[in-house]
C-alpha cells in the first residue's frame, strides 16, 4: 500500500534539490562586445579576400539608333524594375557613332575562364570585354545565353584563374547575412552587405521564370551579373535587379538563386541552349472570389483558363476551370510556382497532375512536351485587370466570331463598360467575350440576364471569357 504522506514528502524534497542544482550552476560571462566586433569585422574581410578576385567587371558595346533610350529595355520604361548592367559609365554615356558601352559584373565558376553574368549585360553585344582583378583585360566569347532566366556563360581564353565556391540556396532563411560584391556605377570590386530579406519571390515582371532571392544588401546599377555570397563567402545568388523609382539602391534588390543559376549553366554549356517543360495551358492565380465559386477553401493551386488544342493538357484531359493543386508531388500554391516547376521537368517525361474539378480530386498523368515559340503562341496569355456590372454587352457579331475562331452565336461582346462599375471592377474590357457565366454557355442577353440572377443567389458570379487568342476566368461577389 503506497503511502500518500511518504511520496508528497519524496515530491517536495525532489524539487528542493533540483532548485539548489539550478540556481548553483555557473552562469556563462556574458561575451565582450568588442571581441564579437572584431570577430565579425574579420569576417567580412576573409570573405571579401576570399570571393573579390574570382569577380570581374564585364563591359560590352553596342550599336544604337539615336534615339535609343539610354539603352534601357523597354519593360524598364513601364515597371520600376532595373537591370543594373544597362548603366552607362560616367564618360562614357554615348559614343559618337552611335556605340554604346555598358558595364555589369560577372564572376568566374572555372579556372578555365568561364564566367557567368546576366543576359542582359551581354544581349546583342558586338563585343564583350572582361576584365580581372589587377586590370587583367580579356575579349570574352557568348558561349550561351537564356533570356528566359536572364543567364549567360561567356568564356575568356585564361587558365588557372580563381573559381567562386557553390552555396546551396534551397537552405537559405530569411535574416541571414549576405554580401554582394560588383562593379556598381564602374566602381570595381565594391563589397555590400545586407540580410536574405525574402525568399522565393516571384510575380516581379522581369523576367520569364522568377524564384528571386530578396535581399536590401546595396546594390547599384553596375552590380549586375555579380555574386550574392553568404558568410561562408560561398555564391548563393546572382544579383539581377533592383526595385527603384530613382534607378538606384532603396532597399530592394533581386538576386538569381544559385541552385537555378547552375543548372541553367550546365544546359548552356552541354545544349548551348536550355529546353524547358511546357503543359500547354493558361494559368492564373485563385482570388478569394474565383476559389469560393469553385468551391476551394483556399487560394491555393493554379487556375486553368486555357487549354492549347492538341496540346499534352488537352490530350491528357486538362480542361479550362480545372485548378492544378500538386504537381509530381509538389503542392502547388499558385501559377509561377507551377510554371517553374513544369520549366524544370525534363522533355518527354511523365509528370502526375493532381487537379481539382467539379469539387473532387482527380490524378492525370501528362507527357510534358518542349516550350517553343511555336507552342507559346498557340495560347498566347490576355492581361487583366481589376475589376463589376455597368456595361452594355450585345451577341457576337458573324465576322468577329469567325476572327476569333468562334462558333456563329457563342459569347456575347462587351460593348463598353463605367470605369467605376461592377464589371470594371471584376477585370472585364471593353472587346472581352463572355463565354459562360458560371459554367453555363451564354448565347445571348436573355441567357446572360437568367444566369446573373442566378449567380447573385450564391453571392458571386464567374465568368469564363475570351481576350484576343486566349480565354480566362474572372469572378466577383455580388
Amino acid at each position: 500500500m503506497i503511502n500518500i504522506r511518504s511520496v508528497e514528502s519524496l515530491i517536495v524534497a525532489s524539487v528542493f534539490v533540483a532548485t539548489l542544482l539550478i540556481t548553483s550552476a555557473p552562469v556563462p560571462a556574458a561575451a565582450d562586445p568588442l571581441t564579437v566586433i572584431r570577430d565579425l569585422d574579420q569576417a567580412y574581410v576573409q570573405i571579401a579576400q576570399k570571393v573579390a578576385p574570382a569577380v570581374v567587371r564585364v563591359s560590352s558595346t553596342r550599336s544604337v539608333s539615336p534615339s535609343a533610350d539610354e539603352g534601357l529595355e523597354p519593360f524598364l520604361r513601364q515597371f520600376p524594375f532595373f537591370p543594373f548592367g544597362e548603366q552607362l559609365p560616367k564618360g562614357m554615356e554615348k559614343h559618337p557613332r552611335s556605340l554604346q558601352v555598358l558595364t555589369g559584373s560577372g564572376f568566374i565558376v572555372s579556372p578555365n575562364g568561364l564566367i557567368m553574368t546576366n543576359n542582359h549585360v551581354v544581349k546583342d553585344m558586338k563585343e564583350i570585354k572582361v576584365t580581372l582583378q589587377g586590370k587583367r583585360e580579356y575579349t570574352a566569347k557568348l558561349i550561351g545565353a537564356d533570356p528566359e532566366s536572364d543567364i549567360a556563360l561567356i568564356k575568356i581564353n585564361a587558365k588557372d584563374l580563381p573559381a567562386v565556391a557553390w552555396g546551396d540556396s534551397s537552405k537559405l532563411r530569411v535574416g541571414e547575412i549576405v554580401i554582394a560584391i560588383g562593379n556598381p556605377f564602374g566602381f570595381s570590386g565594391t563589397v555590400t552587405n545586407g540580410i536574405i530579406s525574402a525568399t522565393g519571390r516571384t510575380n516581379v515582371g522581369i523576367i520569364g521564370y522568377e524564384d528571386f532571392i530578396q535581399t536590401d544588401a546595396p546594390i547599384n546599377p553596375g552590380n549586375s551579373g555579380g555574386p550574392l555570397v553568404n558568410i561562408n563567402g560561398e555564391v548563393i545568388g546572382m544579383n539581377t535587379a533592383i526595385a527603384s523609382q530613382s534607378g538606384g539602391y532603396m532597399g530592394v534588390g533581386f538576386a538569381i538563386p544559385s541552385n537555378s543559376a547552375k543548372v541553367v549553366m550546365e544546359a548552356l554549356l552541354k545544349h548551348g541552349k536550355v529546353q524547358r517543360g511546357l503543359l500547354g495551358v493558361n494559368i492564373q492565380d485563385l482570388t478569394e472570389a474565383l476559389a469560393k465559386s469553385f468551391g476551394r477553401t483556399d487560394t491555393n493551386g493554379a487556375l486553368v483558363s486555357q487549354v492549347v488544342p492538341g496540346g499534352p493538357a488537352e490530350k491528357a484531359g486538362i480542361k479550362p476551370g480545372d485548378v492544378i493543386t500538386d504537381f509530381n508531388g509538389t503542392p502547388i500554391s499558385g501559377a509561377a510556382e507551377l510554371k517553374n516547376l513544369v520549366g524544370q521537368t525534363p522533355v518527354g517525361s511523365t509528370a502526375k497532375v493532381t487537379v481539382w474539378r467539379d469539387k473532387k480530386t482527380t490524378v492525370l498523368n501528362v507527357t510534358v512536351t518542349e516550350r517553343t515559340p511555336q507552342m507559346l503562341a498557340a495560347g498566347t496569355p490576355a492581361s487583366e485587370k481589376s475589376a463589376e456590372l455597368g456595361m452594355t454587352v450585345e451577341k457576337l457579331p458573324a465576322e468577329l466570331a469567325s476572327k476569333l475562331g468562334l462558333k456563329p452565336g457563342v459569347g456575347l461582346l462587351v460593348k463598353d463598360l463605367n470605369a467605376d462599375g461592377r464589371a470594371a471592377a471584376m477585370g472585364l474590357r471593353q472587346g472581352d467575350v463572355i463565354l459562360e457565366v458560371d459554367g453555363k454557355a451564354i448565347t445571348d442577353v436573355a441567357g446572360f440576364n437568367a444566369q446573373l440572377a442566378e449567380a447573385k443567389k450564391s453571392g458571386v458570379i464567374r465568368m469564363m471569357i475570351q481576350r484576343g487568342s486566349a480565354t480566362l476566368f474572372l469572378a466577383e461577389s455580388l
